[in-house]
């Protein structure tokens, strides 16, 4: 068993191939125990903590998902461990198993449900692109790592495995063209209700998912919120960038290792510009029901 190193990742060792995509493949999500020091992980606390506040202050820095639920986009170098997270073995191991070598970091960004947030509508994060719907391709991937020792008061993450595959037409509710595709209709909550997994990931753990599998947040019903970063990840062919604006300045891209700055999407900039959360998803907003 790999130990965490002081502070940061896990020191390198050999993840199966054939194991990493038979998970994304099958149940359509992964994880990793014990990544990350908790120590790495208060850090990561802090500095969401003060992303937040700062988002919160201002015009669509925050944008709503649902009652007392936030989705906030970052900037990779406001992040103290951003480079832990990218260069982390397995991070590193599941990106080239599924995605190939060229693989993008195109979405750095947290979720913050907190107290009296709601059950979310069944949902997947995107409409299903054709190299999914027609050549059983995953093409992007979705990690997330929480901030928190989750609770069942907390409102966990409820994931329906196998269902990136599932293919469903057009939701009369889903508020906008680009959300067609996301929502199913709600005859089918039945099956995603037998098939559902709680999800009650500890400080220092991290996962990957397809962000097409069917899953949704449920109802924080704690005094405390339960803060999530989210790391998106494409293929060369996958078109998820265009919907994030991810910034560097050139003193950080220049200090970034080689291997770093050849996985990350976005653009150089000569100071960085506050995030306008543009990508409001309609269907999320009232909650489940």
């Amino acid at each position: 068993m790999n130990t965490p190193a002081p502070g940061g990742p896990a020191p390198q060792a050999p993840y199966d191939t054939a194991a990493i995509m038979g998970g994304l493949y099958g149940d359509g999500i992964i994880a990793l125990r014990g990544a990350f020091e908790r120590a790495w992980v208060e850090r990561l606390r802090e500095d969401i903590d003060t992303l937040f506040a700062e988002a919160r202050a201002r015009p669509r820095g925050a944008l709503p998902r649902g009652p007392e639920r936030y989705y906030v986009e970052v900037h990779p170098e406001r992040l103290r461990g951003f480079i832990d997270i990218v260069t982390h073995p397995w991070f590193v191991a599941v990106c080239r198993a599924v995605l190939g070598p060229d693989y993008k970091v195109i979405e750095i960004g947290f979720d913050v449900p907190g107290p009296g947030a709601q059950d979310q509508p069944w949902h997947r994060d995107f409409p299903m692109p054709p190299e999914t719907a027609m050549g059983r391709r995953l093409s992007s991937l979705a990690f997330n790592l929480t901030a928190v020792d989750t609770t069942a008061e907390m409102g966990p993450f409820e994931i329906a495995p196998g269902t990136q595959w599932d293919e469903f037409g057009l939701d009369a509710e889903a508020g906008g063209r680009r959300e067609a595709g996301m929502f199913p209709p709600r005859e089918l909550y039945p099956r995603y209700e037998a098939l559902r997994q709680v999800r009650m990931p500890r400080m220092g753990d991290i996962s990957a998912r397809s962000a097409l599998t069917v899953h949704r947040g449920t109802a924080n019903r704690s005094q405390s919120s339960r803060p999530v970063l989210v790391v998106g990840v494409d293929a060369p062919d996958a078109r998820n960038g265009e919907r994030h604006d991810i910034q560097l300045t050139p003193a950080y891209f220049a200090s970034l290792p080689a291997e770093v700055r050849r996985h990350l999407g976005g653009r150089v900039v000569d100071e960085l510009q506050p995030i306008e959360q543009a990508h409001a998803i309609d269907g999320l907003l009232k909650g489940a029901y």
